[in-house]
């Protein structure tokens, strides 16, 4: 299948790429009846997701798909609990499948990180498949998957994305994900994590292995009564050996920052904390590399711009809607390296405006619009 028909990207060629990848990858979707098909659930979920709607809406609003509940019975049919990992392993595969060509595989900048969404139900049942966390957005119950983030030049790609169990320790999911690394053959230069992942297993873990990694360390202790906050004097970045409560040994990155705060307009000089693994920087080359990790939360971000709207209660869905959207966020990448390219003799480089992940939404929409019709009268009761 053509992506690109004559020189140029259309909003069907996008429409049918994104279906297909979801169509080949996603096979637990297969559905076929009599008034109801996989194209006609993918395309309903699609325009779902870029418009941050609910099936109910969507169907309500295109002229030529069968009502809402039979998509939503279809969807959570094919969607259970029990195969929740076979879910993944085909969504990883989607993934996988949206990485540019020109992508090499050795010596990557990577990011691991937790997104949580929040959970207000009181079920038991559905409480097993929740993680709790400090109380945020009116709840301590969370649903919560892991990311595996690859860092290329202006190129930000999920490589891989687990569910999060509560019964599952914080090691064995940086295992699962690294291990879909090494499976798909990508190279590691550093990996970046944030102050959920500092703890003395998984630091003798990547000692270990070993991995080049650089951990924001939580500042801890009172003042002069040590602690992590021990470390805070002077205004002078530095590195130091340090050893934490359960014994873990670490060299640490420690450095000054000047904070304007808000109320008074003031300076306040604030610390910054990092673990050095298997890396040989100084702490201020370390702060600023760090600072490369926060384009994860930009796709976290941008994942609101593409996430289904539901308040269904099956863990299975939530996971597949948030993967949907992180699945769009990495085709939009791929159209974006295919067609936003900046054809000369330098570097990597895209034209960020050219393919804007609004426009990408506009030609999804438009596309399917075009291909199932919709409604533009409805019925006025007589009095």
């Amino acid at each position: 299948m053509e992506i690109i028909t004559k020189n140029k990207l259309n909003a069907e060629n996008v429409r049918s790429v994104t279906e297909s990848l979801l169509r080949k990858q996603l096979v637990s979707l297969k559905t076929e009846g009599y008034k109801i098909s996989t194209s006609m659930v993918l395309n309903v979920l699609l325009k779902a997701a870029i418009e941050k709607s609910s099936i109910e809406a969507v169907c309500a609003d295109l002229g030529e798909v069968v009502d809402s509940n039979t998509i939503r019975e279809a969807v959570n049919r094919a969607l259970t609990v029990e195969d929740l990992r076979q879910h993944e392993v085909e969504i990883n595969a989607a993934l996988a499948a949206c990485l540019p060509a020109e992508m090499p595989k050795q010596r990557l900048e990577m990011v691991i990180d937790f997104h949580d969404e929040p959970y207000y139900g009181k079920s038991e049942h559905i409480r097993r498949y929740t993680c709790r966390g400090e109380a945020k957005e009116g709840t301590t119950y969370f649903w919560r998957i892991a990311s595996l983030y690859v860092i290329w030049r202006g190129v930000r790609l999920t490589l891989a994305l687990t569910y999060v169990l509560p019964t599952e320790s914080t090691l064995t999911i940086l295992k699962r994900l690294l291990k879909h690394q090494t499976d798909l053959g990508f190279g590691l230069k550093v990996l970046y994590l944030d102050k959920g992942f500092c703890s003395g297993d998984i630091i003798d873990y990547l000692k270990t292995v070993p991995l080049p990694a650089l951990i924001a360390c939580p500042i801890r202790g009172k003042n002069g009564m040590g602690g992590t906050r021990a470390l805070c004097h002077g205004r002078k970045h530095y590195t130091t050996s340090y050893t934490f409560t359960d014994g873990t040994t670490a060299q640490l990155a420690v450095v000054p920052t000047l904070k304007r705060q808000k109320k008074t307009g003031k300076q306040r000089r604030t610390w910054l904390v990092y673990v050095l693994i298997n890396l040989h920087w100084s702490a201020k080359y370390a702060m600023h590399r760090y600072h490369r990790r926060f384009g994860i939360e930009s796709s976290y971000r941008q994942l609101g711009q593409v996430r289904v709207h539901t308040n269904a209660r099956n863990p299975a869905l939530r996971f597949f809607y948030l993967a949907l959207a992180l699945l769009l966020l990495n085709v939009w990448t791929f159209l974006r390296c295919l067609c936003s390219r900046v054809i000369d003799k330098g570097p990597f480089r895209l034209d960020l405006n050219r393919f804007r992940l609004s426009r990408f939404r506009a030609f999804l929409r438009r596309a399917i619009e075009q291909t199932y019709g919709t409604t533009d009268e409805i019925p006025v009761y007589s009095w």
